[in-house]
């Protein structure tokens, strides 16, 4: 049998499949029932300070080969996920990442005070978010400068590891990546959602979407993934949490050998249902075994020139 075990930022987890923000993240139920179903950690729905009610419906369109979102990071706020995290922790004990969001500097150090509060074991800094653009302007992912700010912010506030989640709409997230490790980062996580994108209803001649437009991901994305996280991978000393339209243990596995560590899986779960972990790490057992790989471990940044 394989050895998929992976230790992150000096955290266990028992294979290296991780549920992506945003995707059946918002109560500690539904969380469980993901590690129930072979995911090896677990990633919280983006959490808000306060409240944010996000978009109005239709916010999601989704195809045989992308999805397009702009649910908008709705949230009920920190007090609601301390609920949720205080119930997530009674019945499981595999890796719990928190996923953090903020609109200004100030609400990242408040934010990053208060979940670490929580005892999670990661934070993850969502900083890259492209579907809340005509909210709150451009997402402090697409500068370095901005990027660093947030990241030395959050290093200020907390002992906890954490990861930040990075935009793939930059011509250098290589070197973005790097000016978050230099501030303080303990990881970086790797993609966050493609665009906005936008679709058409042409019988009505309007925009399928309320907000017009959302972040693609799914299948389409999965080859922008592999290129920033080794273009990340490059660039960086810290582990690198890689996510972008991962559906299968192949593509799990070419992740890894891009330089990711732990595989964050999203649309997965629309395209394959919630046992899409399992699947996952079964497929990669079968892949290992028939190429002789022992430990996934090895397989990470193991791209041949």
């Amino acid at each position: 049998m394989v050895n998929l075990e992976v230790n992150f930022c000096g955290v266990n987890f028992k294979n290296p499949t991780v549920l992506a923000s945003g995707v059946l993240g918002v109560s500690g139920e539904s969380l469980h029932e993901v590690v129930e179903n072979g995911a090896g950690g677990v990633t919280s729905k983006s959490i808000w300070l306060e409240g944010h009610k996000g978009h109005k419906n239709p916010v999601i369109i989704a195809t045989d080969n992308y999805v397009v979102n702009a649910v908008g990071l709705s949230d009920a706020g920190i007090e609601k996920a301390r609920n949720e995290i205080s119930e997530y922790k009674k019945q499981c004990d595999a890796p719990l990442i928190a996923n953090i969001v903020a609109s200004k500097i100030d609400d990242f150090a408040e934010i990053t005070k208060k979940i670490s509060e929580l005892n999670v074991d990661l934070i993850e800094v969502n900083i890259s978010c492209p579907n809340v653009e005509v909210e709150f302007g451009r997402p402090f992912a697409c500068d370095i400068k901005s990027a660093s700010e947030v990241t030395e912010t959050v290093r200020k506030n907390t002992k906890t590891p954490f990861s930040v989640k990075l935009s793939p709409n930059v011509d250098n997230i290589g070197e973005i990546a790097k000016a978050c490790e230099e501030s303080g980062a303990d990881a970086i996580t790797a993609i966050n959602t493609v665009g906005p994108g936008m679709r058409i209803n042409i019988e009505m001649r309007r925009s399928i979407l309320k907000n017009k437009v959302g972040g693609v991901s799914g299948h389409a994305v999965f080859p922008i993934a592999i290129r920033c996280i080794h273009d990340i991978y490059k660039n960086v000393k810290i582990p690198i949490i890689g996510t972008g339209g991962v559906s299968t243990g192949e593509e799990a596995i070419e992740m890894m050998i891009a330089g990711a560590s732990l595989i964050g899986v999203g649309s997965g779960v629309y395209y394959r249902g919630i046992k899409v972990f399992s699947h996952i790490t079964e497929e990669m057992n079968a892949w290992c075994d028939k190429n002789n790989v022992k430990n996934a471990q090895d397989l990470i940044g193991s791209l041949l020139d």
